[in-house]
């Protein structure tokens, strides 16, 4: 099974990548490889998430307040956001 980034959850996953850089140098490769690690989780157990809205489940990150929210397509994971826990939840519903 392969995964693609909505573009707007890529665009997201790139400036939190640069804001962890930021804050500390590492940081940043770091977060990359704990949202690169729940995707491959994801793409090997991908019903294991709860449902959060209709057929779109969320992973979360370890060591970072984040979120990998998606869909399950046809033999692919849809990665609708790369959320961070303490911004306004629904942001990215009109996603699709």
């Amino acid at each position: 099974m392969t995964f693609s980034f909505h573009p707007e959850a890529e665009a997201e996953f790139n400036e939190a990548i640069e804001y962890y850089e930021g804050c500390e140098l590492g940081l940043g490769y770091d977060f990359s490889i704990e949202v690169l690690a729940a995707i491959q989780n994801i793409i090997n157990y991908p019903i294991a998430w709860l449902i959060i809205v209709d057929d779109v489940r969320r992973c979360l990150v370890n060591r970072f307040p984040c979120g990998v929210v998606y869909s399950i397509e046809q033999d692919e994971i849809f990665i609708l956001a790369i959320m961070n826990l303490r911004r306004q939840p629904d942001y990215w519903k009109n996603r699709q």
